[in-house]
């Protein structure tokens, strides 16, 4: 086998739906960097940067203060483009042309499924790094961005509360996650909630009416429900259909959180989880690795093949959910 290339220079790209905490893994890998000497290349605009060769050389005096912000200094894209071999081709030239030894790419699942493609493709050390506020990513506990969106569900959650406490009102919270149910989870357990309604739980309507009516008719006029988009059809709007239909006599308001979910400043759980991330997947780029991902499971940093990570969901933890079950109503 042919000795890889000493890494002298790499490059960093952020790809598919933006969330906080990204800006932390740039500075940790630009910091990292800035002391073993490597450059670091910006690539703007995700998968579409790559493609169109939109680069920025990125000095440690760009990063010093960006750590606190929200969203990308490189900006993002959900690039349909880099599906054909022909526009991967097309970045991977850019690449080398650029004299780039290796990339590292953070990402959701989508993402990810295309660093997977691309690292089998081409000769180009290949990091990946997860980051999604749903929290679906297998081969990490935790994605950059998903505590930052909790911490704003339940902050929307504890106003929306004291509005209901005040009008005997129930409301409806739609949070975000597609097809996983995690911010809808751990939002409704930390607000809460009365009901939470989640994707990978069937929900059983007529036993949640019945719960409802129940807590209606002992007193709770003031009710949280959280429901993932999806979970339902129709979503929040299927769900307070379901309500004014089946109770009249409730006062029932929908509140759809959607994008506020994925701006923000990243906590400070999301900062340490991004600067760990970052330095370990510049750390494995430099010591050979490639094609894989660097997660954090049980407190331990660990890394998972692409093709893996392209393959499964994370799943939801037994033990949480249990607390939702005996909690509210799942």
């Amino acid at each position: 086998m042919a000795k890889r290339k000493k890494i002298e220079k790499i490059g960093v790209v952020t790809s598919g739906g933006d969330v906080p905490g990204l800006n932390a893994v740039i500075h940790a890998i630009v910091v990292a960097a800035y002391k073993k000497d490597i450059k670091v290349i910006g690539i703007n605009n995700g998968y579409d940067g790559m493609i169109d060769s939109i680069y920025t050389p990125l000095e440690l005096g760009a990063v010093r203060s960006i750590m606190d912000e929200g969203g990308t200094m490189l900006r993002t894209s959900r690039c349909m483009r880099f599906t054909e071999k022909k526009w991967r081709r097309k970045a991977y030239e850019n690449l080398t042309r650029h004299e780039i030894d290796g990339l590292i790419i953070i990402g959701g699942n989508g993402s990810l499924t295309g660093a997977s493609v691309f690292a089998s493709e081409f000769d180009m050390p290949v990091i990946g790094i997860p980051k999604t506020i749903d929290n679906d990513v297998y081969g990490t506990d935790f994605a950059i961005g998903f505590d930052t969106a909790i911490n704003t569900i339940v902050t929307s959650i504890d106003k929306i509360r004291d509005t209901a406490d005040s009008t005997s009102r129930v409301f409806i919270v739609e949070v975000m996650g597609r097809k996983a149910g995690f911010l809808g989870l751990h939002g409704g357990i930390a607000g809460g909630a009365e009901v939470i309604i989640i994707p990978e739980i069937p929900t059983e309507t007529e036993k949640m009416l019945s719960y409802l009516e129940h807590l209606w008719h002992n007193g709770n006029h003031a009710m949280i429900l959280v429901i993932t988009e999806n979970a339902l059809p129709g979503g929040g709007f299927g769900l307070k259909k379901m309500l004014d239909d089946r109770f009249p006599y409730f006062d029932s308001r929908l509140t759809i959180l959607g994008h506020i979910q994925r701006g923000g400043n990243p906590t400070a759980f999301d900062r340490t989880l991004a600067s760990l991330l970052g330095y370990n997947g510049f750390k494995a780029l430099l010591k050979g690795k490639s094609g894989v991902m660097v997660g954090q499971i049980n407190g331990k940093v660990l890394f998972t093949d692409l093709p893996m990570v392209a393959l499964k969901n994370h799943a939801i933890d037994p033990q949480v959910l249990e607390i939702a079950t005996n909690l509210s109503f799942v």
